[in-house]
């Protein structure tokens, strides 16, 4: 028979456990979207071409909206259309979405493993 402590203990370990098990649906759901994704960052880059008798050489860089993402390693850039800009801002960020949904995913589960072992702690009877 388990002491009232004990049980008391195991009843807030499993119903922590079950609020970490409702937080991992509730994160799991973007992955269930059907909506396409594009892997990167969207944001507009001002830089200098280079010729010394440009514009840009005196402050008034050339700017363009860009996606950038990272690929074996390296940087990757491509310039956005302006008609494609709006379409690749959503696609992006439902993929920085999906990134940090992922993430709480491992951290959830880290939280509900070291749960099941306090449970498990708690219900093992000393021989």
């Amino acid at each position: 028979m388990q002491k009232r402590g004990t049980l008391d203990k195991l009843s807030q370990q499993r119903l922590a456990l079950r609020h970490a098990i409702e937080r991992l649906g509730q994160t799991l759901e973007v992955a269930f979207e059907r909506d396409p994704m594009v892997k990167g960052n969207v944001y507009e880059l001002a830089r200098k071409c280079g010729k010394p008798s440009c514009a840009c050489a005196e402050g008034q860089l050339h700017r363009s909206m860009v996606l950038s993402w990272s690929e074996q390693g390296k940087t990757r850039l491509v310039s956005i259309p302006a008609e494609r800009l709006e379409e690749l801002r959503h696609k992006s960020a439902r993929y920085l979405r999906f990134r940090t949904a992922r993430a709480q995913v491992t951290v959830l589960c880290r939280q509900i493993l070291a749960l099941l072992d306090r449970i498990e702690k708690l219900r093992l009877e000393k021989s």
